[in-house]
């Protein structure tokens, strides 16, 4: 790779995109002038912003005490309601009606009245209300009088009713303020009852409590834009990228540029470098000034609000978070232009790469919102999360938690240069596809796409057929948690796990697999592999355990079970412990095993491959393996396990082995879950292999690193094995060696 011609091409493509006024005006114009209209707009609107005054109808007006007093004339009384609040309140009192309605009744009349606009609310107090008062009044001052602990207590008091709807946002605001004002009359008949009994008012009240905020102003400020900025900039930095992208590859396309480039001496991934370098500098500049233009607008309002008499006083973030923003800037922006640039040499015009910008916020926008979570704070399990990590170093470091920032610092880092890796890789291998590159703009019937699919068939499905797949999977399983309720006996357990694999696992890809395919057999990989890939399975499966249980572990460190799910799982494990062996081994590690091996490594790994990179057929399908079993920690440990199924899947091109290794696997799992601890108390002798610490079981360190070797050692025996590659990866290996010649030369 020579950089010569990667700065060749960055600069084409800069000067390029520097011509077009399209560019310029989203790059560098409209962050300057879009917030500044957007806070002027504001503050123009503010001024027509007022609260509406609320009208309550008060039925039983006649029927209240004298003292304390609730209604002064056809207002409410200045001791419960000041003059501020009495501004935006209208009373229409009237009496209670006789003879009292039922309740029912009482609630229609008042929804009748609410929905006509005669009210906002209304407040009922009951007939004699002020009577019956004072005479429990008068009951509790007897039986103080007498001292008669068997006193009989006095009737209850009937309650006055606030009746409001929801569904108004009027009477909402309505009934809020009405019992404000009901809140202090009725604090005001305990003091008036504490003085009759000569009780001191202090007595409600034996300390007063004095918050105390020891946050300095720096802090106070820095803690507001630390939630601000870091989401301003990914969201701008993301945009930034993408459209830039389309133009330089899909825009290509459409104007018939990009050929001459690519029959230019330049590799593949020369070309793919110098355009990311042209996309990142787009992408990075339009983050940076939405930066600065939000910054001074949102200060100029906050400061013009302040000085209107508001209480809001942020001032202009810190000169250290621009600095942190800047630099943090540039992975991210990598990340977000290698992933615009993919998707955009992907798209067949300008018209279909925008529309792939809605997925792509979809995916992105849940990791930029994590961050802005209260409950979620720099952790090493947060921290491993992409975007989110990053926004959350952000945070930290502007809020000065340098401590915690410089600790998570490297997981961060590394996370992010593996996405940022993994997606340049991506991109680059979209330009190396030449069915890609070259894909021609269509019109689509469904009609017409189906028929295809059935006269067209080919032997193993298509990468469509298993993306297709794998989503209606989850989509099938996700609607179908909903349904099924929490089995209460180990039958029924039994009963709802069998009809989810055999239903919802194995039937899909089985039904598409004889619709969409001609070939079974290589389909689903059913041919016969050998006694030594069979049996190197189910000792890679032993071997490969003890690690197993340990990334288990360490993932619930990183993502601890909350009470409900480990309830949850508790119950399973009670329900499981309650059956014989067979039938659990038969339920929950053979069945399992073969329904998710035709769905996962059979169907979609089949279709997968036609991608043309083995290993990005098997991470994907894992990713789908892992995700089928919903919770987050069990869908982890899935994912890990499913890439060394897939493995063995692509080099020996049977299914068997990946069987045998799933249900090997899995009994092992059971075993120790539910007869662990009790095997090592019955045989002593197994504290040499097993450990017990605090009700956790585990293998001794020297087993688990023994076991890691040997699954070592069996991965790279089945790396010997003649491997049955795809047509398309075949061209893949044949592209990459000689797009590598020149540059061995």
């Amino acid at each position: 790779m020579q950089w010569s011609k990667i700065k060749l091409i960055f600069l084409r493509e800069l000067r390029d995109q520097l011509r077009d006024r399209r560019t310029l005006f989203t790059i560098a114009v409209l962050p300057l002038i879009l917030y500044p209209l957007l806070g002027m707009s504001f503050l123009q609107v503010a001024q027509f912003t007022r609260e509406h005054r609320s009208t309550i109808l008060l039925q039983g007006a006649d029927d209240l005490p004298s003292t304390p007093r609730l209604l002064d004339g056809e207002n409410f009384a200045a001791e419960v309601c000041p003059g501020s609040e009495a501004q935006l309140l209208r009373i229409v009192p009237r009496p209670s009606p006789q003879p009292a309605p039922a309740a029912e009744e009482l609630r229609q009349e008042a929804q009748k009245a609410i929905r006509s606009g005669q009210c906002d609310a209304v407040v009922y107090f009951p007939h004699d209300f002020g009577e019956r008062l004072a005479a429990a009044r008068a009951a509790m001052d007897a039986d103080a009088t007498s001292g008669d602990a068997e006193t009989v207590s006095p009737p209850p008091i009937p309650e006055p009713r606030v009746f409001a709807s929801t569904a108004n946002d009027k009477s909402r605001i309505a009934a809020d303020r009405v019992e404000r004002i009901l809140r202090r009359w009725r604090e005001l008949m305990v003091q008036q009852n504490l003085r009759h009994r000569n009780i001191p008012l202090a007595a409600t009240e034996p300390f007063h409590l004095v918050d105390t905020d020891v946050a300095e102003e720096v802090s106070r400020r820095a803690v507001v834009w630390s939630k601000i900025l870091p989401f301003v900039v990914l969201i701008w930095a993301l945009t930034g990228a993408f459209y830039p992208a389309i133009d330089l590859c899909a825009g290509e396309k459409e104007r018939g540029t990009l050929e001459t480039l690519l029959s230019s001496p330049a590799l593949r991934g020369e070309i793919v470098w110098g355009k990311l370098l042209t996309v990142m500098t787009f992408s990075t500049a339009t983050a940076l000034l939405n930066l600065a233009s939000i910054g001074l607008t949102g200060t100029f309002i906050i400061s013009r609000l302040t000085s209107l008499g508001g209480a809001i006083r942020i001032g202009l973030p810190p000169l250290g978070a621009m600095l942190w923003l800047a630099v943090a800037l540039i992975p991210i922006s990598a990340l977000f232009s290698a992933l615009s640039l993919a998707i955009a040499a992907f798209a067949r015009s300008s018209k279909e790469g925008q529309y792939y910008l809605m997925p792509l916020l979809m995916i992105t926008l849940p990791l930029m919102m994590i961050p802005l979570l209260p409950s979620v704070e720099l952790d090493w399990g947060s921290s491993l999360i992409p975007v989110s990590g990053m926004m959350l170093l952000l945070r930290a470091v502007i809020e000065g938690q340098f401590r915690d920032a410089i600790t998570h610092l490297p997981s961060v880092i590394l996370v992010t240069m593996a996405c940022c890796w993994l997606s340049i890789r991506w991109a680059i291998d979209q330009f190396n596809n030449e069915g890609v590159i070259f894909r021609e703009g269509e019109r689509w019937s469904l009609g017409a796409w189906l028929r295809h699919l059935w006269r067209f068939r080919e032997r193993t499905p298509t990468f469509g057929m298993a993306i297709l797949c794998g989503v209606s999977l989850l989509l099938v399983r996700f609607f179908a948690s909903f349904l099924i309720g929490t089995p209460q006996s180990w039958s029924a357990f039994a009963v709802v796990l069998l009809a989810t694999q055999l239903a919802l696992i194995a039937l899909p890809p089985l039904l598409m697999t004889g619709m969409l395919t001609t070939s079974w057999r290589q389909t689903m990989l059913l041919r016969w592999p050998g006694f030594p890939s069979l049996f190197s399975a189910v000792f890679l499966a032993l071997a490969f355990h003890p690690a197993a249980l340990v990334l288990h572990e360490l993932i619930q460190w990183l993502y601890p079970l909350s009470p409900d799910v480990r309830a949850a799982a508790g119950t399973i494990n009670a329900l499981a412990a309650e059956a014989h062996w067979l039938p659990r081994l038969l339920v929950l590690a053979l069945t399992p095993a073969i329904c998710e091996e035709l769905a996962f490594r059979g169907f979609i790994l089949s279709g997968l491959r036609h991608m043309g990179h083995k290993w990005g057929a098997i991470v994907v399908s894992s990713l789908f393996f892992g995700a089928v079993h919903g919770m987050l920690q069990q869908s982890l440990s899935a994912c890990a396990v499913g890439i060394v199924i897939g493995y063995i899947a692509v080099q020996t091109g049977s299914l068997l082995p990946c069987i045998l290794f799933h249900v090997t696997h899995n009994s092992l799992v059971l075993t120790v879950g539910v007869h662990g601890p009790r095997l090592v108390d019955q045989f002593p002798q197994l504290r040499w292999i097993y450990q017990v610490q605090q009700d956790q079981f585990r293998y001794q360190p020297y087993v688990t690193i023994a076991g890691l070797v040997l699954a070592a050692g069996f991965l790279a025996w089945y790396r010997l094995l003649p491997f049955r590659a795809t047509e398309e990866e075949r061209l893949r290996s044949l592209l990459e060696h000689q797009a590598l010649r020149p540059a061995a030369k």
